[in-house]
């Protein structure tokens, strides 16, 4: 039986207007369990129930049965619904092409006192409230007892833009269950927005309730509404924030996206590849709740911070609530604890440095010839498998156009996998970057690779943990290349000083590598940039291009003196 759901003493009124022989059918159901009746032309009518679906008669629906239901309830409207006065019950007419009635949905409407218990401390806030769901979770139920505890329990003026009469019911009088908030219906659908802005010139609210944002002009109006110092609180369909983002015609109501280019600096610093998905502006709403259930909610008291989570493909989170035996039960969301070393921001999903799963490295191709990729890890000296989903991958190959997508971050971040990404689908982008992901290099000893890398990571982690500078062993100019690869994909910096052959890097926290060294020596202004293409979507150096070292590449360049610091790439 469905938990906080009271005997609807409207409940006979909507039996009325029924046809005799379903009216039997339907009392004979338990109230609190019914949803709906469906009435198709040509079909057994139907109830729907909270656990499944009940047949009220074997006899299939006529047209009479429908025309005698149409003309005991109130003038169908633009928005093909109509309603029974003085009630909360909606019915809802599907139409065929040529305008006659084959089918109705009489929707139970309830008002239910106590169905905000779980949001009571946020719309007593104050702040913009939005509530999100898919059909028939109980938003408008929500909704009305929002407006009555607004208006009643916290003496507010509340207006009630009322489109479908859904919030206030059918007539000119409202439905007790608003309280004292007063109710503008909406002549026709496309007029919600127009009648939201007339709400707040002409009468003076403190509170707004609107049902159902679902155009480009009703968003506009909210963000109006919420620029006054209105309080608004409204519904739009959606289960999760994620769908709410990805609406183009809704996302201004949390903030809105847009692409923006970075430069190579903030780029590396970021960890992202050039072109990023950023929030627009400030979020319309304040707070956002995914109705998960009608007794269970999400709630993200923070829209912008969890809209941003989202887009840069961390775990959104979101505070989980759950109404039972007339308590809330509420699970704080976990605290988001981000390592940030000593000058400088490693954003979420850094790769962690630690010892490596038992057994072959697992590849997913992600938007990648899965075929190519396979053939590819044949003509390699790799142990590793190709595996179908980047939550069974350690390292996931991705198109750069593909990297930067939340699902996928996301999905990575969770099993700590590492996302590359390369220009196009070709098996030589693929070499080129399985190469520098797994350190392979031509005529150079696999040992001495191995050492490297480990002597560089053992070096990122002591930096990382106490942001002290720390210098490596001695490398040739081809390894210190990838030890400066690992530095950089760890949000560090890395300055290359003595000489031959005892010339080997330094590890910086970021930010602070060129202030120290500029103290005691000048920094090599001859140096390359690394060109735009130097930076993959997942944020390191590109898998088919290295950072150069002007010592090492350029034979005409004078040696510096033994012991000399001198900066570099590498």
């Amino acid at each position: 039986m469905a938990s906080g759901i009271p005997v609807d003493p409207d409940f006979d009124l909507l039996v009325a207007v029924l046809p005799p022989p379903l009216q039997e059918a339907v009392r004979a159901l338990p109230q609190v369990e019914l949803l709906e009746v469906v009435m198709d032309l040509g079909r057994p009518p139907e109830a729907r129930l909270v656990h499944g679906v009940a047949r009220l008669s074997e006899a299939p629906v006529e047209q009479d049965a429908l025309q005698a239901v149409l003309s005991r309830v109130g003038e169908v409207g633009g928005d093909n619904r109509a309603g029974i006065e003085r009630t909360l019950h909606r019915v809802s007419v599907i139409r065929n092409r040529q305008g006659r009635v084959v089918g109705l949905t009489l929707r139970v409407g309830r008002a239910i006192q106590g169905t905000i218990d779980m949001l009571r401390d946020l719309v007593e806030s104050g702040r913009n409230l939005l509530l999100l769901g898919r059909p028939g979770v109980g938003k408008t139920t929500k909704l009305r007892e929002v407006a009555r505890v607004l208006a009643d329990t916290l003496g507010k003026r509340v207006m009630v833009v009322d489109t479908s009469n859904e919030i206030g019911g059918d007539g000119d009088i409202p439905h007790p269950g608003i309280g004292g908030a007063r109710r503008m219906q909406v002549s026709r659908p496309d007029r919600q927005h127009d009648v939201m802005i007339e709400a707040v010139e002409n009468h003076m609210p403190e509170a707004i309730v609107v049902d159902e944002i679902g155009t480009a002009a009703e968003a506009a109006a909210a963000r109006t509404i919420a620029e006054r110092g209105v309080q608004l609180v409204a519904t739009a369909h959606g289960n999760t924030l994620e769908n709410l983002v990805l609406n183009p015609t809704l996302s201004d109501l949390v903030g809105g996206v847009q692409t923006v280019t970075l430069s190579d600096d903030e780029a590396r610093r970021r960890g992202t590849q050039k072109t990023v998905t950023e929030r627009k502006g400030t979020p319309t709403f304040d707070i956002v709740v995914e109705m998960v259930s009608r007794d269970e909610v999400r709630v993200h008291r923070d829209t912008g911070g969890a809209v941003d989570r989202l887009l840069t493909g961390a775990e959104v989170g979101g505070e989980k609530r759950r109404q039972q035996d007339g308590a809330v039960h509420v699970e704080a969301a976990p605290e988001v604890v981000e390592a940030t070393p000593p000058g400088g921001h490693v954003p979420r999903g850094t790769p962690a440095l630690g010892a490596p799963r038992p057994g072959p490295t697992r590849i997913a191709a992600h938007s990648v010839s899965r075929e190519l990729l396979e053939r590819v890890l044949r003509d390699l000296p790799i142990e590793a498998v190709v595996v179908g989903r980047p939550e069974n991958a350690e390292v996931v190959l991705t198109l750069r156009s593909r990297a930067n997508s939340p699902r996928l971050r996301r999905a990575a971040e969770r099993v700590g996998a590492r996302v590359v990404a390369i220009k196009r689908n070709s098996s030589s982008e693929i070499r080129r970057a399985l190469r520098t992901e797994f350190h392979l290099l031509e005529g150079v000893d696999p040992a001495d690779v191995h050492a490297a890398v480990a002597d560089a990571e053992e070096g990122i982690r002591r930096v990382l943990e106490e942001g002290i500078h720390l210098p490596l062993a001695p490398r040739p100019s081809r390894l210190r290349k990838v030890q400066h690869t690992l530095v950089v994909k760890n949000h560090l910096e890395a300055v290359s000083v003595g000489s031959e052959p005892l010339r080997h890097l330094v590890i910086y926290p970021l930010g602070t590598a060129l202030t120290e060294v500029s103290s005691t020596e000048p920094e090599d202004e001859d140096a390359p940039e690394p060109e735009d293409d130097d930076l993959e979507d997942d944020g390191v150096l590109s898998a088919d291009e290295e950072a150069g070292d002007d010592e090492d590449s350029d034979p005409a360049a004078p040696a510096p003196a033994e012991g000399e610091a001198q900066p570099s790439r590498n």
